[in-house]
């Protein structure tokens, strides 16, 4: 992982703040295995936008809400997902482009996803702000891997 825009005097201060960005990814995490709707929208600003890895674009928490209670209660029945970060550059001290690495493994075989999560620091707090969520390349799930259950595109 690499950030572009930090300097050796705010080396400490930086390591926190990414410290505090892991907490999300893996909180995110705990909520999405978990079936927690709830804790997984705490972690979102309300003016948030959300694009799914199937492509719906949702604006404001209340229609990230709405999917996200729709969609989470039973979508990861024998499925677990993992997050790494792999990337984060502060845009300015108190927002983050943030990469994340994300791999499913489903009853159909595995998946990667490559999301981009914007984040905002608030009252301090890391937010998802800004979050496209993206299937990574066929060559990224492994010799022997079939398929892509998670973000194969809607028929």
């Amino acid at each position: 992982m690499s950030d572009t825009s930090e300097s050796s005097a705010g080396t400490g201060a930086r390591e926190a703040e990414i410290d505090a960005i892991r907490q999300v990814i893996a909180a995110v995490e705990h909520a999405q295995n978990s079936e927690l709707p709830d804790e997984f929208l705490r972690l979102f600003r309300t003016d948030a936008v959300w694009t799914t890895g199937g492509g719906k674009r949702l604006f404001g928490l209340d229609a990230i809400a709405a999917f996200t209670h729709q969609a989470l209660p039973g979508s990861m029945q024998d499925t677990s997902v993992t997050f790494e970060l792999e990337y984060v550059l502060f845009i300015r001290p108190d927002v983050a482009a943030v990469k994340v690495r994300q791999f499913y493994r489903t009853p159909d075989g595995p998946d990667v996803g490559t999301p981009l999560w914007v984040m905002a620091k608030e009252d301090g707090r890391w937010l998802l702000t800004a979050c496209q969520n993206t299937g990574a390349p066929d060559d990224e799930l492994g010799e022997g891997a079939n398929g892509r259950p998670v973000f194969a595109p809607a028929g």
